[in-house]
């Protein structure tokens, strides 16, 4: 599933220019991720050593209270749909899967880079984590009865609601890979071909757009991570 398209400006550097485009722009992502989490980490230890102990939110928007509104957002989201006592096991990942997307998403409106994620290889890559990620939680809820959810409630029916069953799995890695790539590609696509029939103000409308499809992926694809979360650790098995 090799895949490349348009320009990149960071396949002109010798040492990486011949690496596939959507392995570049995951390094770049995580790179970015890494140093801002740095930074959202020393300037939390600091405002924690003042006189308020960190606990006071700052009277304008910030850095650090900015991603304080994201992360409270997101993890009132996880509990609304998993639980309030499953939350704080599970929303880890789900806040760093939201992250990753979103900032791989955005790094594609920027015209000198090409977004990951609109690579089958990245986002295939993301919908089996998250499909090996809810069957581990599910075991980890129920041990080995975890199973018996794929057989359902009927005896006489077990081998066609494990068929039934094993099937909707399965597609549910590839369903949320497809429609990421999907829309991601699509809405690049898009805002490359008005930049270049039009390329000065109406491209603004796009990067709008553009910005507000990001986060809509984002949100979408970890909204249903915690579904299959949900639904794997539910106790009505």
């Amino acid at each position: 599933m090799h895949e490349e398209h348009g320009f990149n400006i960071l396949h002109h550097i010798p040492v990486i220019q011949d690496l596939p485009n959507h392995v570049v722009m995951t390094a770049l992502a995580v790179g970015v991720l890494i140093i801002t989490t740095f930074f959202a980490r020393v300037q939390l230890l600091s405002v924690m050593k003042g006189s308020g102990g960190g606990l006071i939110p700052e009277e304008k928007l910030t850095y650090r209270n900015f991603f304080e509104i994201v992360a409270e957002s997101l993890y009132k989201l996880t509990e609304s749909v998993i639980g309030h006592h499953e939350t704080p096991t599970y929303f880890p990942a789900i806040g760093t899967l939201f992250v990753f997307i979103f900032l791989s998403n955005i790094l594609g409106l920027i015209p000198i880079f090409q977004p990951a994620t609109d690579n089958l290889n990245t986002t295939l890559a993301l919908g089996v984590f998250v499909f090996l990620y809810y069957n581990y939680a599910g075991f980890k809820a129920h041990g080995p009865g975890y199973l018996k959810h794929f057989f359902g409630p009927v005896i006489f029916l077990a081998p066609l609601m494990l068929i039934i069953e094993l099937a909707s799995h399965l597609f549910r890695p590839l369903s949320l890979a497809l429609r990421l790539r999907g829309n991601i590609m699509g809405d690049h696509i898009v805002m490359g071909v008005f930049s270049g029939l039009v390329p000065y103000l109406l491209p603004v409308v796009f990067y709008g757009l553009g910005v507000f499809v990001a986060f809509l992926q984002a949100f979408v694809f970890c909204l249903m991570t915690m579904v299959y979360i949900s639904l794997s650790t539910s106790h009505d098995h």
